[in-house]
Formats: C-alpha cells, structure tokens, sequence
C-alpha cells in the first residue's frame, strides 16, 4: 500500500468550531496539530479561519489555517489546520461573552457537518461545545447537540452515549424532567436503546459486549417495596428480548451496584434510565476524559463532555486534552465507515 493510498483510508473527521466565543477555537488549534490526531485521521473543521488564526495567535501557535472548499481536500499536515471557511464570525468578537451570532454560526457550522455526513463525504463529526443560551437567542430551539443532529440528519431516534476510561453509559432518556423521563420509559425505547449500544460497542472494536441494564428505583424494586412495578413493565421485556438472542445484556439492576460493577470491569456499557443517573457517575470517574457519543445518526458523533468555559475563553489556558480524546474515540469507532468509504 503506498502513503497515498494508506492516507485516502484515513477516517476523515469533521470538527466543529463550536461557540466562536468560547473556548472550542482554542482547543481546536492545539488539539488537531497533536501528532496522535494528525497521524490517525483527515480532520479538518467547519468553522471560520479567522477566529482560528486568532486563537492560534493568542495562544502563541504557529499554524497554517488553510481553507478547502470540500472534506474531500482535507490531508494531515504537520504544522497545517484544513477547515471549511464559513466566514460567519466579525473580527472583533469577544470571548467569552454571550453573542446570538456565534450562536447561529455554532448552528450553522453544525449543518453543514450534517449535510458532509447525510452525504457520505465525512466518517465522523467531532463537535466543539456550544452555548445553548446563544444558541437559543439565535432562534434555534434545540436542548443540545444530540437533538439539533437528530434532526438534521432526519433521524427520528437517537442515544447519548458517554465513555470514560473506567464506565460507559447509553441513555434511554436525557434532556427532559425525571416525571416526564419515567413516562416515556417503555420496552420498545429500552430496547432499541440496548441495540444501538451493542452495535456502538461492537464498531468500537468489542465484539461480544457485556451490557448492564439499569433499573428505575432502589434496589431494582426491591420485589415491589419501592415504586410500582416499573421494572416488570417498562425494563424486564426488553433485556429478556434481547437476551434470548444470545447477548450477554442483564438487568434490571440496581444502578448503585450496576456501575460498581462496571467501573471494575464487569460489564464493557451500561445502559441508563434517565439523565442524571448516567451523567453522575461518569463524571465521578471520568470527566476529563470523558466523551459524548451519539448513537443512531448516520454518521459516528462524538464530542467533548464540557461546555464553552466562557469564563476562561480567550486566556489560551483551556485544555485540549478532552478534544484529543473524543478524535481518538470518533476515529476508533469509523475507521469501518471509512474503509467502506474507499472501497
């Protein structure tokens, strides 16, 4: 295989710029010039080259900030950031203050990465974080990435997935209220949450995966002396469903014990009910490393597992380590989708 041929079957990565006045352009810069990222894949960002010349600037960075007009163009270069110049960001925005204009660029950015992958043109999406307070002052209405995606790529059905070096955790519910979580939980949303975390488990390069699934209450019920028969309804028929297919997936279980277990590499995902059940533990283990996966979309997403930091954006201090870390995990879990691609 001669080197252009090993470069053309390199996952290629689109990175979003994120909220031009937080921190994403920043960890942008540092992270894609990492010898790990530029070695692995072909990213490039959607963004704007000028606010990334900036924070290279603030940041003391050399780097080429080179504008291609395709995701096809993008090619690893030592000391050469490719990204795909939307041009929405004045000069002189601030960092770290709220603006409705970075916000509808963050939107817009994230689009255009969505129509790269509805197309085939991209392996995976990388995205920045975003201000959902800008975002929303730019009228658009999304509790977040996960659902902003989701519709864009017409996808009427997605998960969170988050992974950390000790736990992985998918979602049957995220973004609404713990009443309203309870109410939508039902067997068929259980699931077909299990199944996309078995084939995210799988694309990742684990081929028999030990899957936990969660209960609802206390001690899983506890036979019934606490809540009222919501594991036998809403849980028990998707895990036995799924189990008689062979899958090594068990539950209800208590989540204080389901990920005790995981955490000491019992089970490779678990699989949580509601928001806050999933997210506390994750960030008990793992937070710096953590990333956001969203399983589902057509294309492979993962993102950084923190926000915009506006209160130290523009100060050239944030750490870009989180960013390198959702690459190497967006790589992992394409490099299927990108030989495909090739072939």
């Amino acid at each position: 295989m001669t080197d252009d041929t090993a470069a053309t079957t390199l996952p290629i990565i689109a990175v979003t710029m994120g909220d031009a006045a937080g921190i994403g352009p920043e960890i942008i810069v540092r992270a894609l010039l990492d010898p790990e990222v530029a070695s692995a894949c072909r990213p490039f960002v959607v963004g704007d080259a000028g606010r990334l010349r900036a924070a290279a600037a603030l940041q003391g960075v050399d780097v080429e900030i080179r504008a291609i007009a395709a995701p096809e163009e993008a090619e690893p270069a030592a000391g050469r950031i490719d990204v795909v110049d939307l041009g929405l960001i004045p000069a002189d925005l601030p960092w770290g203050e709220l603006s409705p204009v970075a916000g509808d660029a963050a939107y817009r950015y994230v689009a255009t990465a969505a129509e790269f992958a509805t197309a085939g043109r991209v392996d995976a999406i990388c995205t920045a974080p975003l201000n959902k307070k800008a975002l929303h002052a730019a009228g658009h209405l999304y509790p977040g990435h996960t659902e902003m995606l989701a519709a864009l790529c017409g996808v009427e059905e997605v998960s969170m997935l988050l992974s950390t070096p000790r736990v992985r955790v998918i979602h049957v519910t995220t973004h609404v209220g713990l009443i309203d979580a309870i109410r939508r939980i039902e067997p068929g949303l259980v699931e077909r949450t299990i199944r996309r975390g078995l084939k995210a488990m799988q694309d990742a390069g684990i081929d028999s995966p030990r899957v936990g699934v969660c209960a609802i209450n206390p001690h899983a019920g506890e036979n019934g002396l606490f809540g009222y028969g919501e594991e036998a309804e809403k849980i028990t028929p998707a895990v036995e469903r799924v189990a008689a297919e062979g899958h090594d997936v068990h539950g209800p279980l208590p989540a204080d014990t389901a990920f005790f277990l995981a955490s000491r590499g019992d089970y490779d995902l678990i699989v949580a009910m509601y928001h806050d059940q999933g997210h506390g533990p994750v960030k008990v283990l793992g937070i710096e490393a953590g990333v956001n996966v969203t399983v589902g979309l057509p294309v492979i997403r993962t993102s950084v597992d923190h926000g915009t930091a506006f209160d130290i954006a523009g100060t050239g201090t944030a750490s870009h380590e989180s960013l390198v870390v959702a690459v190497q995990q967006a790589v992992s879990m394409s490099r299927g989708a990108a030989a495909r691609r090739v072939a």
